[in-house]
């Protein structure tokens, strides 16, 4: 963690996806005891991103990155994890043990990427309908397809 003039920079870790939950387990004992958020980011149309120096050795570059901030209270620290995600094998263990009140964050990410979370309880869309296919975030989702009839829209 770097530190400056009166502050604290948040400390990011690049994590492999075998590693996560224990990661998590060990973060969570050493006193981050809030997820504050839990999202993914679809890479598709980046491809020139790179990796920190001190992993490229140990990390490679998916499609999908899930990214989740935690936060000590009585530490006064944050960290945040990054995990990357192939698309051929969209998923990743739920933190949701860990971490109960991530269960609907990771029904969102479920809902807008496709990416499946293995032992949640409840895995299901929680914004989209349930018939609707795709997933909305994804960047190869096809905009403008399908036609909103809009409440009270002149015709």
């Amino acid at each position: 963690m770097k530190t400056f003039s009166g502050g604290v920079v948040d400390d990011v870790r690049f994590v492999a996806k075998a590693d996560y939950l224990k990661q998590l387990a060990a973060l969570r004992d050493e006193g981050f005891e809030m997820c504050v958020d839990l999202t993914a980011v679809d890479y598709l149309t980046h491809p020139g991103r790179a990796l920190p120096a001190e992993v490229v050795d140990s990390i490679v570059l998916e499609r999908f990155e899930v990214v989740v901030n935690l936060l000590s209270l009585s530490q006064r620290r944050r960290v945040r994890l990054r995990v990357q995600v192939a698309e051929s094998d969209a998923s990743i263990g739920s933190a949701f043990d860990l971490y109960p009140g991530t269960e609907a964050m990771e029904r969102e990410v479920f809902d807008m990427f496709g990416i499946r979370f293995d032992g949640h309880p409840d895995l299901t869309r929680i914004l989209m309908p349930e018939d609707w296919q795709g997933h909305p975030l994804r960047k190869d989702y096809a905009q403008g397809s399908i036609p909103v009839q809009f409440k009270g829209a002149a015709s």
